[in-house]
């Protein structure tokens, strides 16, 4: 029997930092295998939906008495009843990850086992962050360092030998304890202005990269709150390539704040995060369910009787299909009926869901639909799947068109009411270099919870419905994107970026 098709045995798998395209061949092809696979908690949820659907999903949730050994012993429950077993471990098994502890248990059951290595957080966050992390003239070695150690070990690290290391260190879990470590480090002879970088989430969509010194480390990280894992790189390599890393990432060092609802602002921060930017979300509106589902639901049962169904965005869309799935229907329930989509990222949104849209505007806004839709045919019948609130243009275009018009509320779009204290005291300790606003409602709901504060951020608009909204509550937009996309605000923040002040 080939090696790959024994049961009984247990691989130790790396996952890599994060991302599923950073997962090693070998480790993919062995979690596509997995009767059962025991995962760290910070495993992504995308590497874990690789395994086969029948495939049970064990996480290892750490308690402080916990060794490691408690997993070992149930990894051999699990192998001694046959299973293919994969302990998937985050960044690679063999770097701070209790390899030696949960093998214990294992070798002493003489049970077979494997290792697979995996990309280890120090060198995915070096990648991420265009970091060398060795040098020819400023770092020929490389230091691992845990920031969380053992209460119990009777060697505790040697901070007068680390800060007179001559190479880069790089410390995992370091960010909860860092006002210690990096006051030991300063107290042992390392220089204050010693360069750190801070890579929060390592290759996945919330990345964040924070430059700082050892002495403002503590601060920084408390004023940013960044989220785990994060990995701190520190030493003159940190600076070294800064030419190259302005180069390829023309927004490093610039902070932008997300106002996106949440859960969706991930396409956005990816792409301000691959531009070397670090992103602060708060959202400034909430969406949340109708009041009743009781119209929508009926609007879905009748859909077949209408000649165009129009979605004015990716929230509508999102609304439809899953009360379209509640009441196990599918794009047969539609007829004969055409769908509209008033932009590329809810045209999207329609073909994941096997939707196919029959028309987006070049426009994207209510007027681009209206002139599309309007001599599409005589007296026709449209179905308006929108927001509670918003623009009435599209409705009285038709109807003036003489066409019969339906509009149904598919989500609520809700004010967020107040900025919770922590995120309040992040901003009085960072300096915001922009803040993006993405409609009417997030305009709205932004400058009433922001107040002054927001006069001295650049302002980076989505569209002239979102520019005229703006100013219309005193506030002139920095930059205008020329398409209302994700693409469209950051190009328009990258050319303001680029263009000297004054011309």
């Amino acid at each position: 029997m080939p090696v790959d098709q024994i049961k009984g045995c247990v691989r130790f798998v790396g996952a890599g930092p994060g991302d599923p395209d950073l997962l090693t061949v070998r480790g993919l092809k062995l979690l596509q295998q997995a009767d059962v696979v025991v995962h760290d908690a910070l495993v992504s949820t995308e590497i874990l939906s690789l395994a086969q659907s029948n495939a049970q999903l064990i996480p290892v949730i750490r308690d402080t008495g916990d060794t490691g050994e408690s997993t070992g012993r149930l990894l051999v429950e699990l192998s001694r009843q046959g299973l293919f077993v994969v302990r998937l471990k985050g960044g690679d098994p063999s770097i701070f990850a209790r390899l030696s502890e949960e093998l214990l248990p294992v070798c002493e059951a003489g049970i077979p086992f494997e290792i697979v290595p995996g990309i280890t957080a120090a060198t995915a966050a070096a990648a991420m962050a265009t970091i060398s992390l060795t040098s020819r003239s400023n770092a020929s070695a490389v230091a691992f360092v845990t920031g969380h150690e053992c209460d119990e070990k009777s060697t505790p690290i040697d901070f007068e030998r680390l800060a007179s290391f001559q190479g880069t260190i790089v410390i995992y879990m370091g960010v909860e304890k860092a006002a210690t470590w990096s006051a030991e480090l300063i107290r042992s002879g390392m220089s204050p202005d010693t360069p750190v970088s801070v890579v929060s989430r390592c290759s996945l969509p919330h990345q964040s990269t924070v430059s700082s010194t050892l002495f403002e480390l503590s601060n920084d990280l408390e004023a940013l709150r960044l989220p785990s894992p994060a990995v701190i790189i520190i030493g003159q390599v940190v600076t070294e390539d800064a030419l190259i890393r302005r180069t390829s990432k023309p927004l490093l060092d610039r902070t932008i704040l997300v106002t996106r609802p949440q859960g969706q602002s991930d396409e956005l921060i990816h792409a301000f995060t691959l531009l070397g930017a670090r992103c602060i979300q708060q959202p400034t509106i909430d969406i949340v369910p109708p009041p009743t589902w009781e119209l929508l639901d009926h609007a879905i049962q009748t859909a077949w009787s209408y000649d165009w169904i129009v979605f004015l965005s990716v929230n509508g869309v999102a609304s439809f299909v899953s009360r379209m799935r509640e009441a196990n229907l599918d794009g047969r329930a539609l007829g004969t009926a055409k769908l509209a989509a008033i932009g590329p990222g809810t045209h999207r949104s329609l073909l994941c869901a096997g939707l196919q849209c029959d028309y987006v505007p070049n426009e994207i806004r209510a007027e681009g639909l209206a002139n599309g839709l309007r001599d599409s045919l005589s007296k026709g019948r449209f179905l308006l799947i929108r927001a509670n609130r918003g623009r009435d243009l599209l409705r009285c275009e038709l109807e003036r068109a003489g066409h019969v018009v339906d509009e149904v509320v598919a989500y609520t779009s809700r004010d967020i009411e107040e900025i919770p204290s922590a995120m309040q005291h992040s901003f009085d300790r960072l300096t915001i270099d922009w803040i993006t606003v993405t409609s009417s409602s997030i305009a709205e709901s932004a400058i009433r919870l922001f107040g002054p504060r927001l006069q001295t951020w650049k302002v980076a608009s989505i569209s002239p419905i979102t520019t005229a909204t703006l100013i219309r509550l005193g506030v002139r937009p920095t930059v205008e994107a020329d398409n209302a996309t994700t693409e469209g605000i950051v190009q328009a923040i990258l050319r303001a970026e680029k263009t000297p002040v004054g011309t």
